[in-house]
């Protein structure tokens, strides 16, 4: 780690962590009219799982820009927006703007996330300070799982930025005073906090908990570890961590691809980490919504009248979509992308695509029609919800939809891709891990399945998705599919810049 000598007043990080428990709504109770950390009983041990549902409240919190940035830079997807957010179309050209508010947004987001997630974790050790023994497995438990809320949140601030800091406390001071930590240091620091957390962690499918039902498990930590070895290449640790999931028979992939992202695939036995949000099946009242208009359509006709469009800022790329119309990959095409007739002509234009099948339309399957808009040709189908899903009375686009993490196809081709790398396998072979993916979308098996392989399995299966395509691009070094449609990637431009913001803030250096 880089030493530094300059340190933020840690009492501001501390009062921004005492938000979440002010911002949860309804799902935190009130302590005897009090909501302040300071003045809970903390003997009262049932109000124990309180500052969890504040850090899940927040973890599930983000910011729209979150996703998008995350997701942007990928031969998977464009910026759209045509028109609005000059700076994310930039950045999906590789020409980045350190002062770019979204950049800043994206810190300042998972950073008080982190710092929130800490100080409730500190504060159940307090309550377990006060509890009988009998309660200390589920005190243990909870912190668990804000481990693995935390670790999470850190690999993605080092996939984006590399070096970044690790906090680990809501006292910030030791931490910031051992200044960043490399890329390796930071994925290391995730592993072994899913070590930490794995053994006091629920035996079970995030969707079997009752306590906490779609709250993170033993499976979830061992994701994480699998996703933090993966960036550090360490294939052998990443053939354990998804064999142990996998050798669980706990998760199997839901039967429908196209509904697993949408209201019947929430919370399926495939999904292992999820944020869950719902209107509560009512037309009025409180709402917990994510913000999906981003993603969508700016001009539709929805099945259900009424409904409304999004802003158009998430475009799947023509390279993406020649590359599942050359391997008639018509599941997870027509459920990834939402076409236009603008869209369409003009994959028409390239002769290799003159003539397309007969489901490719503007017409989703649920009856949504996708009518031509300005800022993109194409929108994202993983992040629809079609308009006859919405709760009666419900508008915004997306309304009451989950927002799937990590789910057990990505398992799959992790441990799939780790065993075409070398590591050893410990059950499953890679030709059965593939062809379980293979055959939810129609396809045929493989037989001595390479990495290669591996890889466009993963780009079909995953696209539009945490970023997951770009990252694995800028880990194997293969940038040379960055650079499409009039893009050009180099080496250099593999991380984004710190924000500047955080530069006056912080001495970060000049990445």
């Amino acid at each position: 780690m880089k030493n530094i000598n300059y340190l933020l007043n840690p009492l501001v990080f501390v009062l921004v962590a005492g938000l979440c428990f002010t911002s949860c709504e309804d799902k935190l109770k009130e302590q005897d009219g009090q909501l302040g950390t300071g003045d809970l009983d903390y003997t009262k041990t049932s109000d124990m799982i309180l500052p969890l549902i504040g850090a899940y409240g927040q973890i599930y919190s983000r910011g729209w820009e979150d996703p998008l940035l995350l997701g942007v830079r990928g031969d998977d997807v464009n910026a759209g927006g045509l028109g609005d957010q000059q700076p994310f179309a930039d950045t999906d050209r590789f020409n980045y703007d350190k002062n770019y508010w979204m950049y800043n947004s994206l810190w300042t987001n998972m950073y008080s996330d982190i710092l929130d997630i800490n100080n409730a974790r500190e504060t159940i050790q307090t309550y377990k300070d006060f509890a009988p023994q009998s309660a200390y497995a589920k005190a243990d438990q909870f912190m668990a799982e804000t481990k693995v809320l935390s670790g999470w949140t850190h690999l993605q601030m080092s996939r984006v930025w590399g070096p970044v800091f690790i906090i680990t406390k809501s006292d910030v001071s030791d931490d910031l005073a051992n200044g960043v930590a490399s890329k390796a240091e930071v994925m290391q620091y995730v592993s072994d906090l899913m070590d930490e957390a794995i053994p006091n962690l629920p035996d079970m499918r995030p969707n079997q908990r009752t306590d906490v039902p779609g709250g993170v498990t033993k499976y979830t930590a061992l994701a994480v570890k699998a996703m933090a070895n993966l960036e550090l290449e360490n294939y052998q640790e990443v053939a354990n961590a998804a064999g142990a999931i996998i050798n669980s028979n706990k998760f199997v992939l839901f039967n429908d691809f196209y509904e697993l992202f949408k209201k019947p695939g929430e919370l399926s036995d495939e999904n292992l980490f999820e944020f869950q949000f719902s209107d509560y099946g009512s037309a009025t009242g409180s709402v917990n919504n994510h913000l999906y208009a981003p993603f969508g359509p700016e001009n539709w006709t929805p099945a259900r009248a009424g409904a409304s469009g999004g802003w158009g800022f998430y475009e799947p790329s023509f390279k993406y979509i020649k590359f599942m119309l050359d391997r008639n990959d018509k599941v997870r095409l027509q459920t990834s992308v939402l076409f236009t007739n603008r869209g369409i002509a003009e994959l028409k234009t390239d002769p290799a695509y003159a003539t397309l099948p007969s489901w490719i339309s503007n017409t989703t399957p649920d009856g949504d029609i996708i009518n031509d808009y300005n800022r993109a040709k194409f929108s994202s189908g993983k992040h629809y919800l079609p308009s006859n899903q919405l709760t009666e009375g419900r508008n915004d686009y997306g309304s009451g939809k989950n927002f799937i993490v990590i789910r057990y196809a990505e398992i799959l081709l992790m441990y799939a891709e780790a065993l075409t790398k070398g590591a050893n396998g410990n059950g499953m072979t890679a030709d059965q891990a593939v062809n379980l993916v293979r055959h939810r979308a129609g396809l045929g098996d493989l037989s001595g399945v390479t990495h290669a392989q591996v890889m466009d399995e993963k780009f079909a299966e995953l696209a539009m998705e945490w970023g997951v395509r770009y990252f694995d691009l800028i880990r194997l070094k293969n940038y040379g599919e960055l650079s499409y449609d009039g893009r050009v990637f180099s080496a250099d431009k593999a991380l984004l810049p710190y924000p500047q913001a955080q530069v006056d803030l912080l001495p970060l250096g000049n990445q």
